[in-house]
């Protein structure tokens, strides 16, 4: 069936699916529930596709009807970070990531962990940390020691070093691990702590703005190369794709393909299409959904057309535009796949296309 064809077809199905929901929404007095795509994201792939995820979401019947249908991994977006678990004295909570945990193993899901080292965070159990009764490293060592061994057997992946490079390429940035284990050490030493709390977790070196900032793409690069050669366990490239709708085409392609010479597997982990982080503000909000729905194509069929061993995961950073971090930047923009009622925009449809390309023959990326 041609491309054409297929559009036609769905949108008529998808039609008939609105019209019946509304139909019934309004004789039972109740709100519709969304219509799926013709084919789940999840089913569309021969690779996991997933969602990061918070607590909240889990008390939300249509956000869990969602997440069951279209995905089949999961990623604590933020209850798995020192934010949450490390407290200011020291001891750690872990009832939110384990209800996450708890929910991904009840529903099939894999679950995918983030993150142990990232600069952005300075708790003030390390910061005001008393050495004359432990000191920093052995502090550093437990504490992802004890996180990643709590999910060892169920994680099947951490981003054990998140966003290190700077963001004008010039080499990596500052933090507090840095300043007290070494801007190297720090990061050597938590995958080599990770790798021996879970030795079947494929460890990742998480990174984003790779396919628009080629300095910072490149010094990426030189980073991981330097932690292979130095025999750091690194197990995984992670490509946030955190994508303006007016990113020229085939920047994505061009990234995924690059990746790929390491030979490691790849994660696209964090996906979302921003309406409003543009350059061209004035653009007509048509031309930009347009460009929006064409890098969630390409970008789909990109990794689906790495090798197989490579393509680990495709996550969607919020499944419903009003899940995204990205609101609490401009209340306007709509990023994500599926609408704020979890109904498929054309952004999903085009993910649905992109993600197909691994089942029935890679297809070009599109503008």
């Amino acid at each position: 069936m041609s491309g054409l064809s297929r559009g036609l077809s769905r949108r008529l199905v998808l039609g008939s699916a609105v019209a019946l929901a509304a139909c019934e929404g309004r004789a039972k007095s109740q709100p519709a529930l969304a219509p799926p795509l013709l084919k789940s994201l999840k089913d569309s792939a021969t690779f996991p596709v997933g969602t990061c995820v918070q607590v909240s979401h889990l008390d939300q019947p249509l956000w869990v009807q969602l997440a069951r249908a279209q995905c089949s991994q999961l990623t604590p977006e933020w209850e798995m970070k020192m934010e949450y678990i490390l407290q200011p004295d020291g001891t750690y909570r872990f009832d939110r990531p384990d209800r996450i945990a708890a929910f991904a193993k009840a529903n099939g899901q894999r679950l995918y962990c983030t993150t142990l080292v990232w600069y952005a965070q300075k708790p003030d159990a390390f910061v005001k940390l008393d050495e004359s009764r432990v000191n920093f490293a052995s502090a550093f060592d437990n504490y992802i020691t004890t996180v990643v061994g709590r999910y060892r057997g169920q994680a099947v992946g951490w981003d054990v070093v998140n966003e290190a490079v700077a963001e004008d390429g010039e080499g990596w940035r500052q933090s507090l691990w840095a300043d007290k284990l070494g801007d190297f050490d720090h990061m050597r030493r938590a995958f080599d702590l990770a790798k021996a709390a879970d030795p079947h977790a494929v460890l990742f070196i998480n990174d984003y703005n790779l396919e628009s900032l080629p300095k910072k793409f490149d010094t990426f690069q030189r980073l991981v190369e330097r932690l292979l050669k130095a025999g750091a366990p690194v197990g995984g490239l992670g490509c946030q794709s955190h994508l303006a709708a007016d990113l020229p085409g085939g920047a994505m392609t061009r990234t995924l393909q690059a990746l790929a010479r390491f030979g490691l597997p790849i994660h696209v982990s964090e996906l979302d299409v921003s309406l409003s982080r543009v350059e061209r503000r004035f653009a007509p909000r048509a031309e930009l959904e347009r460009g929006q729905a064409a890098l969630y194509t390409e970008t789909a069929e990109a990794f689906a057309g790495l090798p197989e061993a490579q393509r680990f995961a495709l996550t969607l950073w919020g499944l419903r535009d009003k899940d995204s971090w990205l609101r609490g930047e401009n209340a306007a923009d709509a990023p994500a796949p599926f609408n704020d009622d979890g109904w498929p925009k054309d952004a999903a449809h085009a993910l649905s296309d992109g993600l197909s390309a691994g089942l029935y023959g890679n297809a070009k990326p599109r503008r």
